[in-house]
């Protein structure tokens, strides 16, 4: 009926059905624990004392994880959206005031934080003194939903369809190296110079490593058309190169060419200092490397209808913060 009242016992579980939801995303007690902030014990409880007021079994355990039964599924199935609707009215209202505030998990590169992030970081949070920013450092393109980041600062040419993206910065990849090694070994003139060279690399396969080349003429680096990509195709030079160090870390790579190990292949934001002061010179500025990092950096975030004002505000810093691209 109509003035019927709600089941109190069913209010007093609704809790429980959000705890149930994460757990499905998640996909095991410790990390949907982890990201609700509760004990793996109070985790257990909660979804037991929903399958007992169901008077249903909603969860298949296992050593190593947890999966939905079918009705667990249908479960969350049908009450994830109310969840997702709350949690966006929420934080619409919450955004109603004076100042931008809560926790904000941003995800981003490790060389890209450490040398380009971090020193802009302290004057962001000094503006905004209500916002908590939790940054993971990591080069793996995360699941946002799943692990509860808001923002994640990506590198890469095209960014995920999946997501909303706002465009940051372009950027390049360079060869550079120290005068010392420079002057020991010789400048190479082109890409083939190469084979007599240590080459510090980013190692991506198991196989024999290989640098790509286009002359630098063949399209800028950001926003070629078509046309440029067809003539940059037709010129590509793939060379083999080999080196007696690698890492999987621009920053370390730029170290190690700063070391006069080498020649390395690495982004602009990473050499940009080592330039800039003098310690590093660009090799064969006269070609493009392709293929070894993006060609953009991007915030991107889950789609959601609404952007809290925290993950507003630090988009626009973002924008702000490095507009002018690194080395031009």
């Amino acid at each position: 009926m109509a003035n019927e009242k709600p089941d109190a016992k069913a209010e007093a579980l609704w809790s429980h059905l959000h705890w149930l939801v994460v757990l499905e995303q998640q996909g095991s007690f410790t990390s949907a624990a982890a990201r609700l902030g509760v004990s793996k014990a109070a985790m257990s409880q909660r979804v037991a004392e929903l399958e007992r007021a169901a008077g249903v079994a909603l969860v298949t355990r296992t050593t190593r994880s947890v999966r939905l039964t079918e009705a667990g599924q249908r479960l969350v199935d049908e009450t994830r959206g109310a969840f997702e609707h709350i949690a966006d009215s929420f934080a619409g209202v919450r955004d109603l005031a004076a100042e931008p505030r809560g926790l904000l998990r941003v995800t981003a590169p490790v060389a890209f934080s450490r040398q380009q992030l971090m020193p802009r970081l302290p004057a962001f949070l000094r503006a905004h003194p209500q916002i908590r920013l939790e940054l993971d450092l990591s080069d793996h393109l995360r699941s946002l939903a799943m692990e509860g980041f808001d923002i994640a600062v990506r590198h890469a040419s095209t960014p995920p369809e999946t997501h909303v993206a706002w465009a940051l910065a372009p950027t390049r990849s360079l060869l550079v190296a120290s005068t010392d090694y420079l002057a020991a070994h010789g400048t190479p003139a082109t890409p083939q110079d190469l084979a007599a060279h240590q080459c510090l690399h980013y190692p991506r396969t198991q196989g024999a490593m290989a640098w790509s080349f286009v002359p630098a003429y063949a399209g800028a680096y950001a926003g070629a058309d078509a046309s440029a990509d067809a003539s940059a195709d037709a010129v590509r030079t793939v060379v083999p190169v080999a080196g007696g160090f690698a890492a999987n870390n621009s920053e370390m790579l730029r170290d190690a060419a700063m070391a006069g190990l080498g020649i390395a292949l690495v982004p602009d934001f990473s050499a940009q200092s080592g330039l800039a002061s003098g310690h590093l010179r660009e090799v064969l500025p006269g070609w493009r490397p392709v293929d070894a990092f993006g060609e953009q950096l991007f915030a991107i975030r889950p789609y959601a209808s609404h952007v809290p004002r925290a993950v507003a505000v630090f988009v626009e810093f973002l924008r702000a913060s490095f507009a002018a691209g690194f080395i031009r």
